[in-house]
C-alpha cells in the first residue's frame, strides 16, 4: 500500500505512540509486510529470528519492539506490540469502506462494460473496458479490473487475506490493506475466490484463464496467458510466471515460485518452487518423468512380492 502523500518517521510514530529512532523527518511512502516490500515502505517484526530479515530488506522503515542500531539510510519505530500497531496504521491510511448501493458512487466503469444483475462493486473499483460482470460477482474495494475481462457467477474479487497472528486468547487478524489487479483479457470462472494483498497486490495477469472454483491467496502473482484448471488451490505469496498450466485439484503451497512454461499436472501438491518449461505429478510433486519411474518400479516391486 503507497500513502497518497509521504510520511514522516515522527508523524506514523505519534499515530501509534511509539519511540523513534532516527532521524523524525526520514521519509515513508508506504507499508508493505516482508514479501513484497519495496524501498520506502515500512515493515513490521515482531520476532527477534526476523529482526535481521526485516532490518537488511529494502524496506526504509522497520517497526519492531527492540531498540537497535539504525541502519543507514533508514528508520526504526519500537513498539510494544508491532503486529497490533501495523494494523492501526493500515486501518487509519485504508479503513475499511462498505458499498453504498450495488455499485458505489465512487466505482468507475468503463464503456462497453456490462454488468448483470445482483452485482456488488465496492468503493474505489476501477473496471475497465468490453468487461462482463455476471451476476453475484462481488468486487471488493480498490480492485482495479482491466479491459475485456470476463468474471463468471458468484466469485469474489479482493475478499480479505487469510493472515493471523496466534496469541493465548486465539488469532489476531492482520488488518487487510492491498487490493487485486487483474489485468486484460483474463476470464475467471464461476465461484472463484482472489484474495487481496495483505498490503500490496493480489495479481493475474493478461490473458490468463481461471477454470470454476478456483482460488488464489493473498500477495500472488499470477503471470501472463496462464491456464489454471478447476479447484486449483493456491496460497498467499506464490509467484507463478508466464504460461503456467496447472490442471484440476493441484495445490500449491505459500512462498514458491512455478517457473516459466511449467505443467503441473492433476491432483498435484506444489510444496517448493519448480523450474521452467517441465512438467510435474505427485504429492509433494516431482518431475513427472521421474515420478512415472518410481511408480513403474514400485509395481514391478509389488509384483514380485
Amino acid at each position: 500500500m503507497k500513502f497518497s502523500t509521504p510520511q514522516t518517521l515522527q508523524s506514523l510514530a505519534d499515530l501509534i505512540g511509539a519511540r523513534v529512532l532516527g532521524d523524525p523527518n526520514h521519509p515513508v511512502t508506504g507499508i508493505n509486510e516482508i514479501h513484497r516490500v519495496e524501498p520506502g515502505d515500512l515493515v513490521f517484526c515482531d520476532h527477534p529470528k526476523y529482526y535481521d530479515k526485516a532490518l537488511d530488506s529494502a524496506a526504509g522503515t522497520v517497526l519492531m519492539n527492540a531498540e537497535t542500531d539504525v541502519p543507514a539510510g533508514k528508520g526504526i519505530l519500537v513498539s510494544e506490540d508491532p503486529f497490533k500497531d501495523f494494523n492501526a496504521l493500515t486501518r487509519h491510511f485504508m479503513p475499511t469502506v462498505h458499498p453504498a448501493a450495488a455499485v458505489d458512487q465512487s466505482a468507475t466503469v468503463g464503456e462497453g462494460t456490462h454488468i448483470a444483475p445482483n452485482v456488488v462493486v465496492g468503493a474505489h473499483v476501477q473496471i475497465g473496458r468490453d468487461c462482463v460482470i455476471q451476476s453475484g460477482v462481488v468486487i471488493h474495494q480498490n480492485a482495479i479490473i482491466g479491459d475485456r475481462v470476463t468474471i463468471h457467477a458468484n466469485t469474489v474479487i479482493g475478499a480479505d487475506a487469510v493472515y493471523f497472528q496466534k496469541r493465548e486468547n486465539g488469532y489476531n487478524k492482520m488488518h487487510t490493506c492491498g487490493s487485486v489487479v487483474v489485468e486484460d483479457d483474463v476470464e475467471i470462472g464461476a465461484l472463484c475466490t482472489i484474495d487481496r494483498g495483505v498490503s500490496a497486490d493480489t495479481r493475474i495477469g493478461q490473458g490468463s484463464k481461471l477454470d470454476d472454483q478456483v482460488h488464489i491467496g493473498h500477495d500472488t502473482v499470477v503471470g501472463k496467458h496462464c491456464l489454471f484448471a478447476a479447484q486449483v488451490g493456491i496460497a498467499g505469496c506464490v509467484v507463478i510466471e508466464d504460461h503456467v498450466t496447472l490442471w484440476g485439484q493441484v495445490g500449491v503451497a505459500s512462498d514458491v515460485v512455478i517457473g516459466h512454461g511449467a505443467v503441473v499436472l492433476g491432483q498435484s501438491g506444489i510444496t517448493k518452487s519448480v523450474a521452467a518449461g517441465k512438467t510435474y505429478f505427485g504429492s509433494p510433486a516431482q518431475e513427472a518423468s521421474k515420478k512415472y519411474r518410481e511408480m513403474a518400479s514400485l509395481r514391478q516391486l509389488l509384483r514380485q512380492r
